[in-house]
């Protein structure tokens, strides 16, 4: 059965999508390979219905020299047929009788020529014999080789195609190339770049320079610094190539195409980072042209040696005398001269086929296709950060060029991260209204107008526009870039920049180095702080968050911090070893410090000496196991916090007497066994935090800080409670919950000025009557006792609400109807008049 050409042709039929991978000299090579597809499939039919060859016997050996008797069979075909001359002339005249017309055959001479004794099946027997021994076997077979070498040919040219290790990337690689040369961004991007260059090159001519130069405090100095007296820390201001005003039909991407360009920048990206580390799909295209080379090499060599013998005539000597009574027969063969000609038409098209096969090999080793150059395209266009690939992807491209060299343009819009931002931008100001953005602005717990934004992918530009917000907070933004137009958020004071590396424009700058009073910072490396931080010469009050070990300690740039003139609270949250020494540059004029650790202990703490103007000192979490002695320096200290650290003694609180303005000290989250009775020289308290710590009893001395107006000892191990505590005529918040007392002393309730006791979590079994002295007593906290009932004397606690008393439900229930109107009554009528 036949294949038709189609069935064939199917074996090089590659998805049309692939057309862009191969080069000039493939698709020629695939012409070239149907073309002999074709010819071998026509001397196929030729071969098949009509190749045959015609033998004679020969005569140059009489049968009587050789001494051979015909047999039976011999005799009787040569009498049958080769009739004797007697024989036809005594038969001629019967003939001529018979037929009138026949007398003039009477006068014909004889029929000439060799007289054979074979018969018509003798000839068909003789023809097959010859054509298996005398005919070249290339004769018969040349049609099927032609064949063969072609389907060959063709599946080395196609193979890297098919391969699975190879096929899965082509395809992705297609799918993503001709997506990026259709995307709408693509054309966008190329158009805003073009107008820009077109704008540039305006401008250059004109001399104008009205386009806002664009800071990021990461390039060169361009002669237009804040303050040229105060070293930048490396980071100079740079002006940007001008960004051109874009008509507004430019900047409008539709939602769908946004989000499908988003998606391919992230194809790319995954795709590249693939195939790049590998070179098979290079090595295996090198191998298939090298095969197909050197079959072109084998084809060539062998066929021109079979060409010669392709003859017309031939002599045939088969070992068939005993049933011919021949040796030698002479032979002719009807395709020979056909088959010459499509054989030199066959090695005209492999020797053609060859030298495309030579040029790929050229084009191949002629240079490193291993590495693709975007410098062009960079040249061209303003996306300069596209960057150069190798390897597979170098080749894949590099293949694409051969095709047409505007795939690889566009294709490397989508490399560029200056494009993806550009994309970013205008999907997050599409996505991002004015509208959408004042719907999320709060009221803070100082009632201050806030906005918090999380994980976006810039910073929205109609965030400007809220001229009253007052807090900023940027939370996981990648790109943060605050331009000219926040100078219009005068009423901004506060901007949180958690992990969100920002920069600046030189007039934006301008601005927020004028008007911010709060900055806090989060990070993870420091190097992730932004060089215009140090230079806020506004700023109030500076949070930093991030790893700031000692090795880091250099890189902090606090040396540039005496810039920051005004700034009066500084927060180090971190795992500070040491106290950075040149932190001392901000003594002058530094109030409040806070260094928040993880947990990593804070061993040297002398630099705390020359900060003698501090107010406020907070250690959290450092380790400390006894209070810095560098503290008792700070004349002007009023507030001191070392909660949760391992001090378990507190001996040298002796020395807070010297600290004639401490009013508040915060021990605790810590290990405090006992209160040394030294306690009572340091006059001026008039808040102490001893709770979560280790306490069984209170000092008598304790008691006579007259000025204590808060006392907290919650949660600890304390069974009485002094009578002395009475002397506290200015108590207002007694904090005792969480401890073992079974009661409480009836001078308690002298310090009338209380307006909350805690006193949850005990062993209390009665609460004295004398609790309704405590008129202003706003918070009471029972829960958690073993009381029977509240008295009913609590009533004359008229402060006291609902909402204050926290009592399990079964006591607030027993007291008296009048008593529980008197807690609820005031709720409710502040309730009414509220709504």
């Amino acid at each position: 059965m036949m294949f038709t050409l189609t069935e064939v042709a199917s074996l090089n039929d590659i998805q049309p999508t692939y057309r862009i991978l191969k080069p000039w000299w493939d698709v020629f090579m695939d012409y070239l390979g149907l073309v002999m597809l074709m010819l071998a499939i026509f001397a196929m039919t030729m071969q098949i219905t009509k190749d045959q060859v015609a033998c004679l016997p020969c005569l140059e050996e009489p049968e009587a020299s050789s001494g051979a008797k015909p047999d039976s069979f011999t005799q009787q075909s040569a009498q049958t047929a080769a009739p004797s001359a007697a024989t036809v002339a005594t038969t001629m005249p019967l003939i001529t009788k018979d037929l009138p017309d026949a007398a003039k055959y009477a006068n014909q001479p004889e029929p000439t020529g060799v007289r054979t004794n074979l018969d018509f099946q003798q000839y068909i027997f003789i023809n097959q014999i010859c054509y298996h021994v005398a005919l070249p076997w290339y004769s018969k077979y040349f049609p099927y080789l032609t064949l063969i070498h072609t389907i060959v040919l063709m599946v080395s040219s196609n193979f890297w195609f098919k391969y699975p290790k190879t096929s899965s990337k082509i395809e992705h690689f297609v799918s993503i190339l001709g997506r990026c040369f259709e995307s709408p961004w693509t054309t966008k991007a190329l158009s805003e770049t073009a107008c820009e260059d077109s704008e540039e090159n305006k401008q250059r001519l004109t001399g104008s320079s009205t386009a806002p130069k664009q800071v990021s405090l990461e390039g060169k100095d361009d002669g237009t610094n804040v303050n040229s007296s105060t070293p930048m820390l490396g980071v100079k201001f740079s002006a940007d190539k001008p960004i051109a005003e874009v008509p507004s039909s430019m900047t409008i991407l539709d939602k769908k195409d946004g989000e499908q360009a988003k998606a391919l920048f992230e194809k790319v990206r995954k795709f590249r980072a693939h195939v790049e580390d590998s070179d098979f799909i290079y090595k295996l295209y090198v191998a298939q042209t090298v095969v197909k080379t050197v079959k072109f090499i084998l084809i060539l060599s062998y066929t021109s040696t079979f060409l010669a013998k392709i003859h017309f005539k031939h002599h045939c000597e088969p070992d068939i005398k005993q049933l011919t009574g021949y040796n030698k027969f002479f032979c002719t063969h009807n395709m020979a001269f056909m088959l010459n000609k499509l054989l030199i038409s066959y090695m005209a098209l492999i020797l053609i086929y060859g030298m495309a096969c030579l040029y790929s090999l050229f084009w191949v080793f002629r240079r490193p296709l291993k590495e693709y150059s975007f410098e062009k395209v960079r040249e061209e266009s303003s996306f300069s950060d596209i960057p150069d690939v190798k390897n597979d992807f170098a080749f894949l491209l590099h293949m694409v060029d051969q095709y047409d060299q505007l795939y690889s343009k566009r294709f490397g819009v989508f490399l560029s991260e200056v494009s993806e931002n550009k994309l970013r931008e205008i999907s997050l100001n599409h996505e991002w209204t004015f509208e959408k953005l004042r719907q999320l602005v709060t009221r803070n717990a100082l009632d201050q107008q806030e906005l918090h934004l999380f994980m976006l992918s810039g910073l929205p530009n109609a965030v400007f526009d809220l001229t009253d917000l007052e807090v900023l907070k940027l939370e996981l933004i990648p790109e943060v870039r605050f331009s000219a137009k926040v100078s219009q958020m005068t009423s901004l004071l506060e901007l949180h920049l958690c992990h969100c590396p920002a920069k600046v424009e030189q007039t934006g700058f301008a601005f927020l180095r004028d008007h911010l009073r709060c900055l806090h910072v989060k990070f993870t490396d420091v190097a992730e702080i932004p060089g215009w931080v140090y230079l806020l010469r506004s700023l109030r009050e500076l949070n930093l968050i991030g790893n700031l070990s000692s090795e880091n300690n250099k890189m902090i740039g606090l040396d540039s911090m005496r810039d920051l003139r005004h700034l009066k609270t500084l927060c180090l949250k971190s795992n500070l070893t040491k106290m950075p020494t040149n932190i001392t540059e901000l003594s002058p004029h530094l109030i409040k410090l806070v260094v928040h650790n993880d947990g990593t202990k804070l061993m040297v703490l002398n630099s705390l000496k020359k900060m003698t103007n501090l107010i406020e000192l907070e250690l959290h979490t450092c380790e400390l196991e006894r209070i810095p002695h560098a503290i008792f320096s700070l004349s002007n200290l009023q507030e001191l916090d070392l909660k949760s650290n391992n001090i378990r003694t507190i001996e040298e609180i002796i020395s807070f007497q010297h600290l004639k303005r401490l009013t508040c000290l915060k021990l605790w989250h810590n290990k405090i066994i006992t209160i040394p009775s030294s306690i009572g020289q340091v006059r001026s308290l008039e808040s102490l935090h001893l709770s979560h710590n280790k306490l069984e009893t209170l000092p008598m001395a304790l008691f006579t800080l007259l000025k204590l107006r808060h006392l907290d000892v919650g949660h600890n191990s304390i069974t009485v409670l002094p009578p002395d505590v009475g002397l506290l005529h200015n108590l207002q918040h007694l904090a005792i919950n969480s401890n073992k007392l079974e009661a409480l002393p009836k001078p308690l309730f002298r310090c009338t000025k209380l307006k909350a006791l805690c006193l949850g979590n005990n062993a209390l079994t009665v609460l004295p009557e004398i609790v309704g002295q405590l008129v202003q007593l706003t918070q009471l906290e029972l829960r958690g006792n073993c009381l029977d009932r509240l008295p009913v004397q609590l009533g004359n606690c008229r402060q006291l609400r609902k909402s204050g008393l926290v009592v399990e439900d079964h006591l607030f229930d027993a007291l008296p109807v009048e008593v529980k109107e008197n807690f609820s009554r005031e709720t409710n009528t502040n309730f009414t008049s509220g709504l």
